[in-house]
């Protein structure tokens, strides 16, 4: 089994303070910095298993680094620099307390609650009539809640976030607008790979003078979920389930295997085999979403490599 980067524990000179999420580790700095460290964790059902994927961290930072390149020209980010395979540095920014989830397709979650009778997701109608991987008509926006460590992230409409003033009507206008020009070029970038980009999410930042940003990640297959165009007809004719690239291959497994997240569940064993072939399938997502040959970068000390290329970027 290959090293992996599973906690970080770092003290960078002018760092002022570290926050944890399921699998980034963000560390701030007092010149309104950030260093967002991609960890080789592997969270589903928002619980966080046990064991490191080899290169996973690398992988996610690398396709989100290639794709903020790739849509910097229709919305601004909040990167600068990517001193490491697993680092992404940029401005300091004020996080919305909501995920933008964007859906082109009636797949995963929107797919369980459909099956479940439900015809309306996060406030936004879905058609009566739909099987499994159907195309919406058009793509709808159903957002979430950001959940602390250890809490689900919860589906909330358009009309609950401005009553609650979680987002101001202005800014969630500027948000909605994002939201959909990144996905339209995500569906481009896809395309030209001969891929579906089917459903995502986007976060979004406002940094000190109030210029909303895209943060965080995108178009990873963490937050992302593409299908193959080019048996994407013909299985839905058969209603077969479609072939895809994402992380619902991890989720399907750990179902069949009794876990959901649910309480009183056990997450279940992965094998040192499962583990390598989930980060297989992490470097076919890369080189199949980027159209480029994965280079694994040097694993013999990631801690050490991490902070040696950190350091000589503070300087």
């Amino acid at each position: 089994m290959s090293n992996t980067l599973t906690k970080t524990d770092y003290n960078f000179p002018g760092q002022k303070s570290v926050y944890k999420g399921k699998v980034r580790d963000v560390y701030a700095f007092e010149d309104d910095k950030l260093v967002m460290i991609a960890s080789d964790r592997l969270s589903a059902f928002d619980v966080v298993m046990p064991k490191g994927i080899p290169f996973k961290g690398q992988i996610l930072n690398q396709i989100a680094t290639k794709m903020m390149n790739d849509t910097q020209d229709i919305v601004p980010n909040w990167l600068q620099a990517t001193p490491d395979p697993n680092v992404a540095v940029g401005e300091a920014c004020e996080p919305f307390k909501v995920e933008m989830v964007i859906r082109g397709y009636l797949s995963g979650h929107a797919a369980r609650e459909y099956k479940a009778g439900k015809r309306m997701l996060c406030g936004v109608a879905m058609p009566e009539g739909m099987k499994e991987n159907d195309r919406f008509p058009e793509p709808i926006i159903t957002p979430a809640t950001k959940a602390e460590m250890g809490d689900h992230d919860e589906d909330i409409s358009k009309e609950d976030i401005l009553k609650r003033g979680i987002v101001s009507a202005e800014d969630y206008a500027v948000l909605e607008d994002y939201t959909q020009k990144l996905f339209q070029r995500g569906t481009e970038i896809a395309a030209k790979r001969g891929l579906i980009l089917v459903d995502t999410k986007y976060e979004f930042g406002k940094t000190k003078d109030g210029k909303i940003v895209l943060i965080d990640e995108i178009h990873t297959p963490d937050s992302s979920r593409y299908f193959y165009a080019n048996t994407y007809e013909e299985l839905q004719e058969k209603g077969e389930p479609q072939k895809q690239l994402s992380k619902e291959f991890v989720r399907q497994w750990l179902i069949q295997n009794g876990f959901q997240g649910k309480e009183g569940q056990e997450v279940p064993v992965m094998s040192d085999e499962y583990i390598e072939s989930v980060s297989e399938r992490y470097i076919e997502l890369y080189e199949n979403i980027t159209g480029e040959k994965f280079e694994k970068a040097e694993v013999s000390n990631i801690e050490k490599r991490v902070e040696e290329n950190v350091l000589a970027y503070l300087k």
